[in-house]
């Protein structure tokens, strides 16, 4: 973990947020290549959510929520953890994750009682600060997509089965933060709920588990790194029927990546209006203020149906962890000489490929260069960086080490004959190639 820390610090990955300041526990901040890392993490989210499918839509909710739906979502209830405080040192801990009865600071065993702690975070809506005008930062994606059920089955025409896809910030304030950004106080969720057919809800779930394990291959973690952890009834959420966790070796051990739920009906009976009339388990929740009836009419029989729910459940974060993790590597090169590379699937890369002019600031070799970048830009594949050092090998053991797939180097042979020397990340094999074959070269490295 401090070799991956370390890294993003130098490279400009991730940084402590508020850092000058001190830091603030549990909060970091996404540089130049971080960003970019994210980003692409959350465009192949979406491309295979929304994109490759015809039956999931997208969603972008607000982040303030009002106190009603995490009322009647149980989330008011039920999102606690177990608090316990050290009278010697004063430190706070998770009473759920303390191996001994001593404190993990100080070594006391003087601890008080554990007591549930509320993780929302609350907010001030309006002008006066009372008690009445309050609203909670969501701590889920998920209550939103389903207070938007209606809406989107009214302006889609979905019919089941049919999925709501959301990538979005969420906010717990987590007793103690840890282990770099896996677990944090302010994250971003890529969250599906997949409404089905009541009875259909099994294989469903068993499919969905099946597609996410193979997506995070495609992202460079492979199915041998990662285990399904089958939750037991006693440890599961107060809405889960089932839930199967992907769990990957991370940096500080084994634990979840992405989470694959059966909500049943839970969330949309909990929502709806008339639960008596839409046959819902009046243990679910007590009838609320809803004006909704979250339902779909099958338009033969007019019966009403409240669907299930299978939501597939990641954290970006801890995606980007798991991302470095997987790609970070230190070789061997013999002589005593070594080279840290990032071997980051291409389509993930924060800089898809480097032009690197062979002599700074030679008017010529950086012209071409700069062409090149620019016809390369254009084919929004993602950022193409021009890098007028003039040292070649120091430019690539940076892109090796921030994980560049390419880079392309302008010399003198280019000004005679119009090639360039391809320079591949993980071989480390140079070819020489025609500019006008370029983009085409680019294009079969990054979508393959």
């Amino acid at each position: 973990m401090e070799e991956l820390v370390a890294l993003c610090k130098r490279r400009g990955f991730i940084f402590q947020s508020n850092e000058i300041y001190g830091g603030l526990q549990g909060l970091y901040d996404y540089g130049p290549l971080g960003v970019e890392l994210k980003n692409n993490l959350k465009q192949a989210w979406w491309r295979s959510m929304v994109f490759d499918r015809d039956d999931v839509e997208g969603l972008d909710a607000s982040i303030l929520t009002k106190p009603s739906v995490l009322k009647f979502s149980g989330h008011e209830d039920t999102f606690t953890d177990p608090l316990v405080d050290c009278k010697e040192c004063k430190s706070r801990w998770r009473a759920d994750q303390l191996k001994s009865p001593n404190c993990p600071s100080c070594g006391s065993s003087d601890l008080t009682d554990p007591r549930p702690f509320n993780l929302m975070f609350k907010t001030s809506v309006g002008p006066v600060e009372d008690s009445d005008s309050f609203a909670y930062l969501r701590p889920e994606t998920a209550q939103h997509i389903f207070t938007n059920f209606k809406n989107v089955v009214d302006s889609t025409s979905k019919s089941l089965p049919f999925g709501i896809a959301q990538i979005g910030k969420a906010f717990r304030n987590e007793i103690t933060p840890r282990n770099f950004i896996f677990r944090v106080r302010e994250f971003e969720q890529m969250e599906l709920e997949f409404f089905v057919t009541p009875g259909s809800d099994e294989d469903w779930h068993k499919e969905w588990v099946e597609a996410r394990l193979a997506w995070w291959a495609e992202q460079g973690v492979p199915k041998d790194n990662l285990e399904l952890y089958h939750v037991p009834d006693e440890e599961l959420a107060h809405y889960s029927k089932a839930t199967v966790d992907i769990m990957y070796k991370f940096p500080h051990g084994l634990e979840e990546l992405e989470g694959i739920a059966n909500r049943t009906d839970f969330d949309l009976g909990s929502h709806s209006k008339n639960q008596d009339e839409l046959d819902i388990d009046s243990s679910v929740m007590e009838n609320n203020e809803s004006n909704a009836r979250l339902a779909i009419q099958d338009q033969e029989t007019k019966k009403w149906t409240v669907p299930y729910v299978i939501e597939p459940s990641a954290g970006v974060d801890r995606g980007v962890l798991a991302v470095l993790n997987e790609a970070y590597k230190v070789e061997d090169l013999g002589e005593g000489k070594s080279r840290t590379v990032l071997a980051l699937k291409p389509h993930l890369s924060p800089i898809k490929a480097a032009v690197i002019p062979l002599k700074k600031n030679h008017e010529g070799l950086v012209g071409i260069a700069s062409d090149i970048k620019k016809n390369l830009q254009k084919l929004r594949l993602g950022r193409i960086l021009l890098e007028n050092t003039g040292n070649i090998g120091k430019s690539y053991r940076r892109h090796d080490e921030i994980g560049t797939p390419l880079c392309i180097t302008i010399d003198f042979e280019t000004l005679e004959d119009d090639s360039v020397t391809i320079r591949d990340r993980d071989t480390m094999e140079q070819n020489r190639i025609k500019i006008l074959d370029l983009p085409k070269y680019l294009e079969t490295v990054i979508i393959k």
